[in-house]
Parts: C-alpha cells; structure tokens; sequence
C-alpha cells in the first residue's frame, strides 16, 4: 500500500471494564500498522465534560476528529472509512 500523507488519527472514548470498548479497541488494534494509525485512548471517567458528554454511549470511535462508531466498529466498515482517509 501506497504511503499516505499523514497517519490517521484514531480516539476512542470508553471506560475501564467496559467489554464493548475492549471490542472495539481490538478491531482498530488489527488496522494500526496496515494503515499507520495513531491511536489514543480516552478515559470518559477523566472529565466531568466527557462523563456528561459520552456517559454509558461509549465506545465512541473518531477517524480524523470526526466521530465513526459508536457502541460497536465493524471492521470492514473501519476499513472503508480507513481507505477513504489513506487516499485523501
């Protein structure tokens, strides 16, 4: 595969002891190198903000800043959306 331009950035908002985050932590993990992913995860329980913000709606998933998946990342939906940025 070609080299992008940049790497994609990749957030997931969750929880500790959260089975779905774990999830779709493991779908993204199967992507990182294949598509140089920077990956950061974010603990909801961090924040009052982020508590109010995502509460029990987690995981929620960002590509690039812009929100992708909330509760479950299906992987080849992941790795449409992770083409589509690769060849920006």
């Amino acid at each position: 595969m070609p080299e992008s331009s940049h790497p994609i950035r990749v957030e997931i908002y969750s929880r500790p002891g959260c089975h779905l985050c774990d999830e779709a932590k493991a779908v993204v993990e199967g992507y990182r190198e294949k598509y140089s992913l920077v990956l950061e995860s974010i603990n909801v329980e961090s924040s009052a903000d982020l508590e109010n913000r995502y509460g029990e709606h987690i995981p929620v998933v960002l590509l690039d800043g812009r929100e992708a998946f909330r509760y479950r990342v299906d992987g080849n939906e992941l790795e449409r959306k992770l083409k589509a940025l690769w060849n920006k």
